[in-house]
């Protein structure tokens, strides 16, 4: 696979991350699921942290703030 497919990849398994484990979040908190849903989103959330030092190329961090930037 090329560096660049997978960034997109990662980029892309990361964004999911981040959206899935809010979403099994707010299951938990405000829909009064049961405790393994919302410890289920904590660990889905550290994923999304973790994914991106999965990355090779010096240039991602750069890019994530940016998405960071535009998130905020």
């Amino acid at each position: 696979m090329s560096e660049v497919a997978r960034s997109l990849a990662l980029f892309v398994v990361a964004g999911l991350a981040e959206i899935g484990g809010r979403w099994l979040v707010w299951q938990w908190l405000r829909e009064g699921k049961a405790l393994w849903v919302g410890l289920a989103g904590g660990a889905v959330l550290v994923l999304y942290g973790v994914i991106p030092t999965l990355q090779q190329e010096a240039s991602f961090g750069r890019v994530y703030a940016a998405y960071g930037g535009i998130f905020i």
